[in-house]
């Protein structure tokens, strides 16, 4: 567009490539009054007109888009459909050739913002988004004396993401958010950069609306090409790293867990032959199964966690404690009125993992007193032994492995060997809790 005066009266005509053949490439606008009476829409509709195509002089030369944005909100992000859902404002910026003014003679006027409707957009767009672009109508596009057009918008982004869920609630997810066009392939539009990734990445930062369960880490960038058949297609892929604030999952999750567990841990104190130890296994375990329920809604519904792993094995703790209970129970009430008959290889451990003079019973010998019970089962008696009164026979003996024992001192065993599963159980419980707690106090660290 070149302007001038005629009689009294600015004129301005098209020259160019596109409109018609002149001896000049240049458009320049009339933009006399600018700054007094506003600007005149006659001035662009020439421009306006030539919306639907890519503005260029040239149609062999791409246009190159420079995208940045500011990723302002993590809004929600579902680990049963693998989405991201997030709020960005793009800015897109290139050159349009047909749009330039001198400021000198426009009132030293820079930059107008024209209704986006009325210029070219580029149909730049996000690969992994699942959801119809919902751009508000009625934006507007600033636009420098120079042709620089730049477009902002907002964009709430359904993206699908690769989620792994294993580590959670300690999880970290490296989403990514791939920008290019649906039409123009690499020979007629390029992508580049408006802003360096650092930039990108402090922006989100500093601008960032929502403290809720995640935060951002990170933002990297790669420029592979999409191939799409015979066409080639620019594109550029963000990396957008982000970190599950893991604080409302210990809380409402691991501490009363590893609660209940310890207070199970703490029930082996009680007797063995309490009546009470039972009942009190089942509450807990009740009460247990109850805190599942009512927490499956905080935990992820596919896949497999690292919390999903540790519920499982409280519970099983849990519920092998309550078994061993039962079993203990039972057994040292059958030995209180007929003693069962220990099995040798049974007899052996219970020598070997117990303190003879203080733990195990033992028979008085004439010879090797000393030893104690050792010396009594190792030296192979084959005399009856008695058995609250009565003499248990050869056979009984020798199926018993420990001859020589009265009822009294068979109890005893019995009752040593309860004793000794509950120390392994106890001990159990105790590597499990701990093991827990250096997992946990290990993922929120790093």
């Amino acid at each position: 567009i070149t302007w001038g005066w005629g009689a009294g009266e600015p004129y301005f005509h098209l020259t160019g490539s596109l409109f018609s053949t002149g001896r000049a490439n240049t458009f320049t606008i009339n933009c006399s009054g600018f700054d007094q009476h506003g600007v005149d829409p006659t001035v662009f509709q020439s421009v306006f007109n030539k919306k639907d195509f890519r503005p260029v002089i040239n149609f062999s030369i791409p246009t190159r888009i420079n995208i940045s944005f500011t990723l302002s909100a993590i809004l929600e992000v579902d680990a049963q459909l693998q989405l991201l859902t997030s709020f960005l404002w793009l800015k897109l910026i290139w050159n349009h050739p047909f749009i330039s003014w001198d400021p000198e003679e426009c009132g030293d006027i820079k930059k107008l913002t024209i209704t986006a409707e009325n210029l070219w957009l580029p149909d730049i767009f996000i690969v992994e988004s699942m959801d119809v672009d919902q751009t508000p109508d009625g934006l507007s596009a600033y636009v420098s004396n120079d042709g620089r057009v730049v477009y902002n918008k907002p964009m709430r982004v359904t993206s699908i993401c690769n989620l792994d869920i294993f580590y959670f609630p300690f999880d970290q997810q490296n989403c990514t958010l791939t920008f290019s066009s649906l039409l123009y392939t690499e020979e007629s539009m390029l992508l580049g950069m408006d802003k360096e990734v650092w930039e990108i990445m402090d922006d989100s930062r500093d601008l960032g609306r929502t403290q809720g369960e995640w935060e951002l880490l990170g933002i990297n960038k790669a420029t592979p090409k999409m191939s799409v058949g015979t066409s080639l297609f620019d594109q550029i892929m963000f990396y957008v790293a982000i970190r599950r604030r893991p604080t409302l999952y210990v809380i409402n999750l691991l501490v009363p867990s590893s609660f209940l567990v310890a207070i199970d841990a703490l029930s082996f104190y009680l007797p063995a032959e309490s009546e009470n130890r039972a009942p009190f296994k089942m509450t807990l375990l009740l009460g247990y199964n109850v805190f599942l329920l009512n927490i499956s809604n905080l935990l992820p519904a596919t896949g497999t966690s690292l919390i999903s792993v540790y519920f499982s094995l409280c519970l099983s703790l849990m519920v092998l404690s309550l078994l061993e209970t039962i079993f203990i129970t039972y057994l040292l009430h059958l030995a209180t009125i007929q003693p069962p008959l220990m099995p040798r290889w049974l007899h052996s451990l219970l020598l070997h993992h117990t303190s003879p003079r203080t733990h195990c019973p033992t028979v008085p010998q004439k010879e090797n007193t000393g030893l104690g019970l050792i010396s009594t089962h190792l030296s192979g008696l084959k005399e009856p032994g008695k058995l609250g009164g009565q003499e248990l026979g050869p056979k009984e003996a020798e199926l018993n492995g420990s001859s020589g024992l009265t009822r009294a001192q068979l109890t005893d065993l019995w009752v040593q060997f309860g004793h000794m599963m509950d120390n392994l159980l106890f001990r159990i419980y105790l590597l499990f809790l701990a093991t827990s707690v250096t997992t946990v106090l290990v993922l929120w660290n790093t």
